[in-house]
């Protein structure tokens, strides 16, 4: 049975905690959340860079910052992880990352000892989840990269994938915007891809409540105009860019 592979809280143990979620459908819900490290994509604004930007990749970031692989990364056992996770008590899971389903093997074995609870995954979209895991998620968390990532297309927007989830009444699509030009992209996928307005959010990028309340503003107008919904960053406003929140 293969281990899991997590990222680090700021003590160096692994990122397994409980909050309120703080973004899509389920915000402001108690949950259970395990941090998951190492992604297939590479956003140039991501807020979780520990995940993945080691040291010798060179893959662009707005910081510019690498971080050291071994105080970054922990292997848990899929039983060790479980129980660390039922400890918290929370009848809800939201499986986060880096790209969680690049792990479905051991997210499986997990998922196992954990039969009651209810699972909730954020992913980037690219990546088909396993029929071992796809068995038990009952809600996905979408978020496919639009241009302003960084990512290339043919990387992030993958046909198959975006048709896989588009068609899953439990998958919901957050885009990630940083202007306004960036909707004119989202407004192609829905096209494309047949995506339900009412799961679709848009939410605004940024790591800082004040950069979040600005662009705002005109993303509302724009979510009302579009009849999509809009996603805050609850957790920025509450905590700030932190770990383990």
């Amino acid at each position: 049975m293969a281990d899991l592979v997590l990222a680090t809280d700021d003590s160096g143990g692994p990122e397994i905690f409980a909050s309120l979620q703080g973004e899509g459908p389920s915000m402001g819900t108690p949950v259970a959340f395990i941090r998951l490290s190492r992604c297939n994509l590479a956003c140039q604004w991501c807020d979780t860079a520990y995940t993945w930007r080691f040291e010798g990749d060179n893959r662009p970031h707005r910081d510019g910052v690498h971080y050291d692989r071994s105080a970054n990364q922990v292997k848990l056992s899929p039983e060790k992880a479980a129980a660390k996770v039922a400890a918290l008590g929370q009848k809800r899971l939201v499986i986060t990352g880096g790209e969680p389903l690049i792990q479905c093997g051991p997210l499986a074995d997990m998922l196992a000892i954990l039969p009651d609870i209810e699972v909730e995954i954020e992913t980037n979209g690219s990546v088909r989840p396993s029929a071992h895991i796809d068995i038990r998620v009952d809600q996905y968390n979408v978020s496919p990269k639009l241009a302003h990532s960084g990512n290339p297309a043919e990387l992030a927007l993958i046909p198959e994938r975006l048709d896989f989830f588009a068609g899953d009444p439990r998958a919901f699509f957050k885009f990630v915007v940083a202007e306004p030009s960036d909707v004119r992209e989202v407004d192609a996928l829905q096209r494309e891809y047949r995506i339900p307005r009412d799961r679709l959010f848009l939410m605004a990028e940024g790591t800082e409540s004040s950069t979040l309340r600005e662009r705002q503003m005109w993303l509302s107008a724009l979510c009302l105009e579009k009849g999509y919904r809009m996603s805050d960053r609850m957790h920025i406003h509450l905590y700030g860019d932190a770990r383990a929140t």
